[in-house]
């Protein structure tokens, strides 16, 4: 499993986003930062932070998120605007993506 988390320069949201990652993980992120909208799109950013998990962003919203270097904010179980999804969506979104044999490392 690879995990990717994508950020524009000095993005305040990608703290809370590496930390809640190593709450639930010990498979390290790799970060990218991300400068031009071409490079967003070429990657798949849909804002910044964007996680990819196998370079899937699994927080994608359809087929309606535009590639840009904007910031991204989520929403909680309470859908509540915040900076990084909880450590119960990441959890989440690592076990639907996860075989059985890395699933003993989340």
């Amino acid at each position: 499993m690879t995990i990717e988390v994508l950020h524009v320069p000095d993005c305040p949201n990608l703290i809370p986003m590496l930390d809640r990652l190593r709450e639930v993980t010990d498979i390290p992120a790799t970060t990218r930062e991300v400068t031009t909208d071409a490079e967003a799109a070429a990657r798949g950013m849909t804002g910044s932070p964007t996680l990819l998990i196998n370079g899937v962003d699994p927080f994608a919203l359809g087929t309606s998120g535009e590639c840009s270097i904007a910031c991204r904010l989520y929403r909680d179980e309470n859908n509540q605007i915040v900076p990084a999804p909880s450590a119960d969506q990441l959890r989440a979104a690592l076990t639907r993506t996860t075989d059985p044999d890395e699933s003993e490392r989340l």
